[in-house]
This record gives C-alpha cells, sequence and structure tokens, in this order.
C-alpha cells in the first residue's frame, strides 16, 4: 500500500478574460450636496423656518398657569391648549392619526413625495446640518478635498467645530421633544439644578443622539433604505401626478455647447450635461434617468437646471415640477391643473373633509366630565336596622376642566329613594335633599364617591328595578346620565 494520502481532483472553471465581476455589495459614496439658490429652495426654507418655531417655541407658551401643549404620561393627561384629554379620549388620537395618513395619502396623490422634500424632519433637519456643514468646511468642492486630504490641525479644528455644533443643536433636540412629555421649564430647571431623573436623561440622550446620526451622518440613507414610505409611494402614483421630472424629449440628445453656438446645429438637445442635477440633489441621484423612488421631490435639480437654461439663454422647465401625461401630451399649466381633480383626489378629499368634520363636532359638543358608575360587588344588597333596603354604588366623577366645579347628584327610578354619602360634604354649594345631593371635584381630577341608595322595605316587589343617576354641572348645566339597577333581596 502506499504511503501518499490520497489527493482529490478539483475541476476549475476558467473565466473569459472580458467577464466583469460585480460585487453585490457595494461601498456607499458620501453625497456632498451642492448649494443652490431657487424657488423651491426658498420654499423649502420657509418650511423649515416654520416648522421648527413651531417646534422649538411651542413648549415655552403657556395657557393659564400651565404649558399650553403638553403630554403628561405621569398625570395622564393630555393639555392641547384650552383642550384637556385623558386616556379615555384615545378615540381622538385615533382620529387624527387617520386624518395625518389620509392627508399623507392626498399629498402624495396630487404631488408624490412633497412630505419628505419640504417638511419631513428628516429632510427638514439634514438641511440645518447641511448649512452648519457648508458654514464650517465651505462649499461643496471645499468639503470634498478637505475629506480626502490627510489629518491636520486645520482639518482637526474643522471637524471638531461642526460636530460640536451638531451635537448641541441635536442635544437641544432632543431637550425640547422631551419638554412635550415634561414640563419644559421644570425640565430646564432640574438640567440647571443636575436634578434631573435618569429617564429624563436617557431620552434626551436619544433623541439627541438619533437626531445627530440621522441628519449628520446617515441623511439620504434613512430616505433610502430606512423609511417605508419611498416604498409604497408608486401604489400612490398615476400619470397625473405632479413630480420632479425630466423632459426627456426636449433634452436629449444631451451634450456640452458653448451658450453662443445654436444647439440645433449640433443636433443636441437642450441638456448641456453639466451634472449640476446630480450635484445638488440631496439623495444622489440623477433625475434624468426617470422616476426613482429614492427622489423626494425638493425640487432642488429644477432650480440649479433653470439657473443653467438662464445663462445659456433657453427657455426654463427642462426640469420642472409636471405629470407624465403633461410631458408625453404637452400639455399646458391649466390642463394639468384641471387634470388634478380626478377622482381619487377626490375621494381622498370628501374622507378627509368627513372626517375633520366629525372630530370638530365630537370636540364641540364633547362634555367636560364623565361619570363611571360602579356596584359595590361586597354588598350587593342588604337590610339595614332602622327597617330600610339598602344598595351600595361607587361613582368616579372626572372633571375635564381647568377649574373645579360643583355637580348636582340627582337619583330617580323609585320612590322613596333616600340618597347617603360621607364622601359628599355639607357645605357644599347645592341645596341638599334626600334625592339630591351636590359634591366638588378640584380641577382635572377624578374622585371617586361612595353612594349609598335606601328605600323603604316593602314599597317594592324583591328583584331587580332600573334607576337613573343624573349627574349635573351646576356652572354650565351640562348633564350626564349614567342608568344602572337596585336590587331588592327576598325577605
Amino acid at each position: 500500500m502506499s504511503d501518499k494520502p490520497a489527493t482529490k481532483k478539483v475541476s476549475v472553471t476558467k473565466i473569459p478574460l472580458d467577464t466583469v465581476v460585480a460585487s453585490l455589495y457595494e461601498a456607499q459614496q458620501k453625497v456632498y450636496p451642492r448649494s443652490i439658490f431657487g424657488y423651491f429652495t426658498k420654499w423649502r426654507w420657509v418650511m423649515v423656518w416654520i416648522t421648527q418655531i413651531f417646534f422649538y417655541g411651542v413648549p415655552w407658551l403657556e395657557w393659564g398657569h400651565r404649558q399650553a401643549l403638553l403630554f403628561d404620561l405621569n398625570a395622564k393627561r393630555f393639555y392641547i391648549f384650552k383642550l384637556v384629554l385623558y386616556p379615555q379620549d384615545l378615540i381622538y388620537l385615533t382620529a387624527i392619526l387617520i386624518i395625518s395618513a389620509l392627508s399623507l395619502f392626498l399629498f402624495t396623490a396630487i404631488a408624490g413625495r412633497l412630505w419628505c422634500g419640504f417638511t419631513c424632519p428628516q429632510t427638514v433637519y439634514t438641511e440645518i446640518f447641511l448649512w452648519i456643514e457648508s458654514k464650517i468646511e465651505g462649499d461643496r468642492a471645499t468639503r470634498m478635498r478637505l475629506d480626502d486630504a490627510g489629518l491636520s490641525s486645520k482639518k482637526l479644528f474643522k471637524k471638531s467645530t461642526k460636530h460640536f455644533l451638531w451635537l448641541t443643536f441635536a442635544l437641544w433636540t432632543g431637550f425640547t421633544f422631551v419638554g412635550y412629555f415634561t414640563p419644559i421649564r421644570e425640565l430646564f430647571s432640574e438640567f440647571v439644578h443636575l436634578d434631573v431623573s435618569p429617564w429624563e436623561i436617557f431620552w434626551v440622550g436619544f433623541y439627541g443622539f438619533a437626531t445627530y446620526g440621522n441628519a449628520g451622518f446617515l441623511r439620504e440613507q434613512v430616505c433610502k433604505y430606512m423609511c417605508p414610505y419611498a416604498r409604497f409611494q408608486s401604489a400612490m402614483f398615476d400619470d397625473d401626478t405632479l413630480m420632479v421630472t425630466y423632459n426627456e424629449a426636449r433634452g436629449e440628445p444631451r451634450g456640452g455647447r458653448s451658450s453662443k453656438v445654436d444647439s440645433k446645429s449640433l443636433a443636441l438637445g437642450s441638456c448641456i450635461d453639466c451634472s449640476l442635477c446630480v450635484q445638488v440633489c440631496p439623495t444622489g441621484i440623477d433625475i434624468r434617468d426617470g422616476l426613482q423612488y429614492e427622489c423626494i421631490n425638493c425640487g432642488a435639480c429644477a432650480d440649479v437646471c433653470d439657473n443653467v437654461m438662464d445663462k445659456m439663454g433657453y427657455e426654463r422647465g427642462l426640469i420642472k415640477f409636471s405629470t407624465q401625461n403633461a410631458i408625453t401630451k404637452n400639455w399646458t399649466r391649466q390642463q394639468i391643473l384641471q387634470h388634478v381633480l380626478r377622482p381619487r383626489v377626490l375621494i381622498y378629499a370628501a374622507v378627509i373633509t368627513l372626517l375633520v368634520s366629525a372630530l370638530a363636532a365630537s370636540l364641540w359638543f364633547r362634555t367636560p366630565f364623565r361619570v363611571n358608575i360602579m356596584r359595590d360587588r361586597g354588598v350587593m344588597a342588604r337590610f339595614t336596622d332602622d327597617g330600610k333596603i339598602e344598595n351600595v354604588y361607587r361613582l368616579q366623577i372626572m372633571n375635564g376642566t381647568e377649574n373645579a366645579q360643583h355637580y348636582s347628584l340627582h337619583v330617580s327610578g323609585i320612590k322613596d329613594l333616600e340618597i347617603e354619602s360621607e364622601d359628599i360634604n355639607q357645605d357644599e354649594k347645592a341645596e341638599h335633599s334626600l334625592h339630591n345631593r351636590s359634591l366638588l371635584v378640584n380641577s382635572t381630577e377624578s374622585r371617586s364617591v361612595i353612594v349609598d341608595l335606601k328605600i323603604p322595605e316593602g314599597i317594592v316587589e324583591h328583584g331587580s328595578h332600573k334607576i337613573e343617576f343624573e349627574i349635573t354641572d351646576l356652572e354650565s348645566g351640562e348633564k350626564v346620565e349614567e342608568k344602572s339597577v337596585f336590587l331588592v333581596p327576598r325577605d
């Protein structure tokens, strides 16, 4: 037997020299958006100012003696200016979320990712962080050279300054966000006196570093890979949806030329292939390749293309907000607007109008107090020493206003029904009688009241008898009626 180890034959497939091997995992190239000024850029910065003034300013507004907009999770109350909501008012939050979702569908059907390009927090904070970056590091070309350069004291200073400002702004953003859930003035005082709870520190840091990471580093990757809206937006588009569009028939074939040369003599389209539309794109796409899910409809490419057309002496609108039908059929602006009001848009608008009207009516007619009535399970019904039949109830009265309120309690349904309660003070506002009592509930509080109902023995037969509790706000006259039963046991 041979001592040589057994060898295994391996077949080798020769790859032709002209074969290109592509990696499935390409390294992410950093996008350096070029600064641009124009119509859509101005509107984008208007929305940046509006959203940020609202976000950072509203928590500091006061309404009476409290914060105007506050979602107080500890007290389980939501303050929205004059309105005070409780966990039982979850239906209002649900309605608001549904209206917001349908509004997003409506805007998308009309003008594509209009929300993404002008109002989305990711877009807004990316714009702010890019502005800080450009002020510290310079324009696009300067930033690219700085990143490619080796480490130096100048580079270290600029990068450190930029990240310091980013972190400061991001942490202030996290602080403001937490200020919607913890009274912001108290929160500020706690930070000044270094008396902040661990949970508040955690959430300020969490939202602060989330802003820092998303707007400073991830940027367009959030829109391209993390945001689900980019994935299902195509289901809401049609050929009459306004979106940033490149007029291929007019622009092609593209090619460079002097502004003094007639493009027709060179058999070229209006596009001079300057690639500025790619350089200003915050997601790094080429709009000339057609509609892409990465496009956020910010209009930056339309602004820079209009500037180029002005310099070349060509007509504006090579890249513009238009529809697919308008491009292919050469529609005028009036024809485009006529096709905006199509069935799907009208249906969205009708449903939103109906929901908003229903929500407004519900809030308008909403009773500012609630009553829950529960029978005492420990004492269902019993005979008392004074020859009466007693039932015990627990009333939970919630005052939804921000003022102390007096409520009148009246029970009906059985003759000679008497009300007794140790929880109702004898110095209350209304007159007292056997059938009518009043009680005080402090502002935005819930009060539990034990109520004993008694009737003389023998006036009704044994069994279950319907009764009705009527609670009246003595200030406004509003009433809440709740039904229950009075049990009469057998002798």
